[in-house]
């Protein structure tokens, strides 16, 4: 916690999270994230929640999600803009505060637009461990975009300790998938098991 004294904001540029996430490994940080998920839902009742603030336009949306405890307020700035493509600009960015609530002090600036893409596919490997049927080892991927990679690599990271096969209709994979794939795994699925159960992930 931050003292009336002294305080000193860390700024983490997108280069300083793309650092961080390459020391410590991708799949190293999607299980600290399902982690750090799973313990904030057990605790669900310490957090003052209040809904996303979000503008829509024609061309897109940017929100404001803000969330605290009794020690920390933090707030996500995310936007959502396909036409950004035209300009050379990602669809989605994001940046946040995370702030102490005793003095307000602003402890960590962060960028946020890789750390979004690993907490969505971490959130979503979460919520299959806890929701999908007891058995369940097959994934199925609807859409084909940049977060499908993540979601193949994070329930193939976080599932459980028994390979999980991942599909992707033939129609819906791009043709130079193999070679690019961010996740490595996602267009090239894993060995089957007996008895396969399907769990669902749409991405975009």
């Amino acid at each position: 916690m931050a003292t009336p004294q002294h305080f000193s904001t860390l700024y983490l540029s997108a280069p300083d999270v793309i650092a961080l996430v390459q020391r410590k490994g991708t799949e190293a940080c999607l299980r600290g994230i399902a982690d750090y998920i799973h313990a904030d839902f057990l605790r669900w009742g310490a957090f003052d929640k209040s809904a996303r603030v979000a503008s829509h336009s024609r061309d897109g949306v940017i929100e404001l999600m803000p969330i605290a405890d009794g020690q920390t307020y933090a707030f996500k700035y995310v936007n959502g803009h396909p036409k950004n493509t035209r300009w050379g600009l990602p669809t989605v960015m994001a940046f946040g505060v995370l702030a102490d609530v005793a003095t307000g002090a602003p402890l960590l600036l962060s960028e946020l637009t890789l750390t979004t893409a690993l907490r969505t596919a971490a959130m979503s490997a979460v919520a299959a461990r806890a929701l999908a049927r007891p058995g369940a080892r097959t994934m199925a991927l609807i859409g084909n975009g940049a977060q499908s990679e993540f979601q193949a690599l994070a329930f193939h990271t976080c599932w459980a300790s028994t390979p999980c096969t991942c599909s992707t209709p033939t129609r819906l994979r791009r043709p130079s998938c193999r070679p690019t794939c961010k996740a490595r795994r996602a267009c090239a699925p894993w060995p089957a098991p007996a008895r396969p159960r399907p769990c669902v992930a749409p991405t975009s």
